[in-house]
Formats: structure tokens, C-alpha cells, sequence
């Protein structure tokens, strides 16, 4: 802070330096962030995962749990983390055999947001624009959060302890969300003078009432995982949302993977398209799964009551 610089103009100051600093990682690669412990047979050898940010474990069965792993800052987004995120997202559109996935947070936190203690690094001076789309239809720090809702298989989120603003918008790209009924969850941004920037707009239509919305955004107040669900935030709550998750996801991995995929994507053409539209894709989606040797074995899964054997697509 400079000598007589009142301390709300620093911490603006700070905030601001933060911004632009998280900026000048827009482009940048990401295959030095993650770290990856999933099952070898299923994952490539030549991919090296140094950093501790993120781990990923791909079970027997197809379930891809993805941690966040900065436990001593309770999860907290700092650019590293961003990246880190990132990179996650990208190994697992690559991973054989994967056929849901988890994300959960190490340690006390899913994710608390913003870290505040990267407000004072020196920001780059060639930082790329927000308006900048970097993936796609969308630029880092939304890719963050929608990464998870474009992703090919679903994403179930476990949510506990804190899970504010940036956080609270990477569980919303989840296509479900079991949070702990005590978990303290807000969408943070307005307390910093900001808006929800990383999707968040985006992935709560249809998700919360709209004069709700805007009174938590207005507000920035904190709520519980267990007002969460009652709001729309949270799909269901669980004393124990990790467990609860990786059970959800086993019943999940059982089910024809072709025609998971399949449901996912016209969920994502129900929110987005017209009627005509979606009478359509159901039609395309079923013709292209009928009398698959995966849909025939859940046929035959089904009569012969035992646990169905999908091939990997």
C-alpha cells in the first residue's frame, strides 16, 4: 500500500492487480497442473502430471473422481488453480473408459472462492480482454465452471464446508449437486464490488426462480446447502455428499454409457433449444442408440437380472 493510501482504495487496489494477474494466464497451457492417480490401465503413460493441484483416481467401474486439492487454502482460485481446473477438464475429455465423474473439494472447503492473498502479485500489462473467448464460446475463467456442463458424461458435485461465489459457480456446471445440509455456500462477487462472471448466469437459468437470483446476487448473503436445495442450488443434501455422490455415480456407471451421453446432451438441447428442436434430437438420439450391442445388453441385463457389461465409447 502506498504511504497515506486509505485502506479501501488498497484493497482495491489489490483486488484489481489480482484481476489482471488472472488474466494474463488466459492462453496459456495447462499440462503442468494436475496431477493424475487414476488406474493405469486406463490412462495414458506419457501424460506428466507434477503439480498438486488437482487429483484424479478413474475406478475400476468408471467413476472419475476429480479433487480439488489445495486443502490449506480451503480450494481457493488463485491463477495456478484456474489452470490446474482447466487441465483437469482436458485429461478427462481424453480419458478410455470414463463414465461419470465426481468433483469434490480436499480438506474443509469445496472451494471459498477467490484468493484474496493473490490480490498483491504484479499484474501483466498484455493481459487479454474478458470479452477474449479462449474455449470456445467462452474465455479461462468461465471455462472453469462450464467445462463440467460440456463435458460428455455427467458430473456429479460434493459439496461441503465453504463453497462461495467462483466455487459455488464450478458446482453449478455439475449436472447434479449433493451438498451438506451445513455447508456455507454464496454468490460472493457483489461483496467485492463484481459481478458472477465465470458462467454462473449462464448455468443457474432455469435452476433458480428469478427474483430468488437476484436477491442473492444483490445481497451476496450466505445461505446453508440445505436452503440451497429448497432454492434450486443444490439437487439434494446428505450428512455425508462425497459418499453420497460415489454412490450416486456407481448406479450411474451402470447404465448404457451410449445412451447416458445421449440423455446428457438433450438435457443441455431441452435448456437451450425450441420445441421443434428438441422433438427432433430425441428422435437422432434414439435412432443412433437402438439395437446397439449396449442397448441390447441392457435389454438382456435387465431380463437376466444381473449387472449389465457395457462396451467403452
Amino acid at each position: 500500500m502506498r504511504r497515506g493510501q486509505p485502506e479501501p482504495i488498497a484493497a482495491l487496489d489489490r483486488l484489481g492487480s489480482f484481476l489482471h494477474l488472472l488474466k494474463q494466464y488466459q492462453g496459456s497451457r495447462f499440462e503442468a497442473y494436475v496431477t493424475q492417480t487414476a488406474t493405469q490401465t486406463t490412462a495414458p503413460a506419457d501424460v506428466d502430471f507434477p503439480a498438486e493441484r488437482i487429483a484424479i483416481d478413474l475406478s475400476e467401474s468408471g467413476v472419475a473422481h476429480v479433487r480439488l486439492n489445495r486443502a490449506d487454502k480451503m480450494n481457493a482460485l488463485d491463477p495456478e488453480m484456474f489452470e490446474a481446473i482447466i487441465a483437469a477438464g482436458q485429461r478427462l475429455e481424453e480419458m478410455k473408459g470414463m463414465r461419470v465423474v465426481v468433483l469434490s473439494g480436499e480438506g474443509r472447503a469445496f472451494c471459498a472462492g477467490l484468493d484474496t492473498s493473490s490480490f498483491t502479485r504484479t499484474p501483466s500489462s498484455d493481459a487479454a480482454p474478458l470479452t477474449e473467448r479462449t474455449h470456445g464460446n467462452v474465455n479461462t475463467f468461465q471455462q472453469v465452471a462450464m467445462q463440467w456442463r460440456k463435458l460428455a458424461v455427467p458430473v456429479i458435485a460434493a459439496v461441503h464446508g465453504v463453497c462461495f461465489g467462483g466455487g459455488l459457480q464450478i458446482a453449478s456446471g455439475a449436472d447434479i449437486r449433493i451438498a451438506h445440509p451445513e455447508t456455507r455456500m454464496s454468490i460472493m462477487e457483489l461483496k467485492w464490488g463484481l459481478v458472477p462472471d465465470m458462467g454462473g448466469y449462464a448455468l443457474w437459468r432455469g435452476l433458480v426462480r428469478d427474483d430468488v437470483l437476484r436477491e442473492l446476487i444483490y445481497t451476496n448473503r450466505e445461505f446453508t446447502g440445505a436452503e440451497a436445495q429448497m432454492l434450486g442450488l443444490a439437487t439434494e443434501t446428505s450428512e455425508e455428499p462425497l459418499a453420497r455422490a460415489l454412490e450416486l455415480a456407481e448406479t450411474i456407471a451402470n447404465r448404457n454409457p451410449q445412451a447416458i451421453r445421449a440423455a446428457k446432451r438433450l438435457q443441455e438441447t431441452m435448456v437451450e433449444g425450441d420445441t421443434d428442436a428438441i422433438l427432433l434430437a430425441e428422435s437422432v438420439e434414439q435412432d443412433a442408440i437402438m439395437r446397439t450391442p449396449n442397448q441390447v445388453e441392457a435389454v438382456m441385463a435387465a431380463m437376466q437380472k444381473r449387472k449389465p457389461n457395457f462396451e467403452d465409447v
